[in-house]
């Protein structure tokens, strides 16, 4: 019994969320960073499907004339964005985070993210498809609209370093390069660029409109709050495994870089919203960016910038982000998945 204690005792000080053993198997026993089990409990408890969500009064309202232009341009710039934007981050997780994590509960977690990521790719493929839009204009507009073109830019060139073959996180500057990966896809993509489209989407959904849409992207919400929360969690476990990484010269560098991810998304946000529709305007929605930059600054230890009041009110019970934490202990929407099946 002593020696299975010291054996445990082990591989928990071995355990590092980088620069570990090399990874072999997936040793999830003994657990250390707990913190990831219970992100990967929470998404598998918000499993959901696209297809599960009827789009009837989404495809009638969709073929009527009740919807202004702008409210149009609003839904399909997001459909763009976002088709795009899912297949980024899924592609990122697997070809150049997986590797460079050396713990056995994070990898499980990174494996159900990937897997929702591949389901919200497939929501907007659903959207699409019930819709009837052309699939090309919507999968295709990181081509051809700058405000969208820019953002995909800027995360990609975040991932170039990391698919080099013979990259490693083992030297600090390469260490700091993939903390520059993770803050850029779960702080700036999912913490920034998603929230902002969620805000658009979801102010549909308040006035009952497109209501399959917008409870796709409630689930979608759901899903990517847990990857928020998770990465916060993996940035500040290596911040504090690693402390000679977090310098002030990199602190600033960090902040540079969520500046400049904060201008790319007030630009989208006046691209999707040149004349405002019900509820959203571009210079309201540009202080919201600001806000919510604010609040992912903080909770990686770094001071706030923009000092900007919550514009929208109204999104407190869908997006309270003072209750991150604790979002999933009460679902906002009801939701149960089909949990049999029936054989022949």
């Amino acid at each position: 019994m002593a020696t299975d204690a010291f054996n445990q005792k082990d591989i928990l000080e071995e355990k590092r969320l980088i620069n570990g053993p090399a990874v072999s198997v997936n040793q999830l026993m003994p657990l250390k960073y707990r913190w990831a089990w219970e992100h990967y409990l929470n998404g598998c408890a918000n499993h959901w499907m696209p297809n599960e969500v009827p789009m009837a009064s989404d495809i009638e309202l969709w073929r009527s004339n009740r919807l202004s232009e702008a409210e149009r341009l609003v839904i399909m710039r997001n459909l763009g964005f976002f088709a795009t934007a899912e297949s980024l981050v899924g592609n990122n997780l697997v070809l150049a985070i997986f590797k460079h994590i050396t713990n056995a509960e994070c990898r499980q977690y990174l494996l159900r993210q990937a897997f929702e990521e591949a389901v919200h790719t497939h929501a907007f493929l659903y959207i699409v498809e019930s819709l009837g839009l052309d699939e090309r204009e919507v999968f295709t507009m990181y081509h051809r609209i700058p405000a969208i073109q820019r953002k995909d830019a800027f995360e990609m060139k975040l991932t170039y370093a990391l698919l080099d073959p013979t990259f490693s996180t083992a030297e600090p500057e390469q260490a700091q390069q993939f903390l520059d990966n993770l803050i850029g896809y779960y702080v700036i993509m999912e913490g920034i660029f998603f929230y902002s489209g969620f805000a658009m989407i979801l102010s549909f959904h308040r006035r009952n409109l497109m209501t399959g849409i917008g409870q796709q992207f409630q689930y979608i919400l759901r899903d990517e709050t847990i990857h928020l929360n998770f990465g916060i969690d993996l940035i500040n476990g290596i911040k504090v495994e690693n402390p000679d990484l977090w310098t002030p010269e990199f602190e600033r560098h960090i902040m540079e870089l969520i500046e400049e991810a904060v201008e790319l998304e007030i630009a989208y946000a006046y691209d999707c919203l040149p004349e405002g529709i019900a509820g959203l305007h571009a210079p309201a929605f540009a202080r919201y960016v600001r806000h919510i930059a604010d609040r992912r600054l903080e909770r990686i230890g770094l001071p706030a910038v923009y000092h900007e009041p919550h514009p929208f009110p109204w999104l407190s019970e869908t997006i309270d982000l003072s209750k991150e934490k604790n979002f999933f202990e009460t679902r906002v929407t009801e939701y149960r998945s089909a949990a049999t099946l029936e054989w022949d």
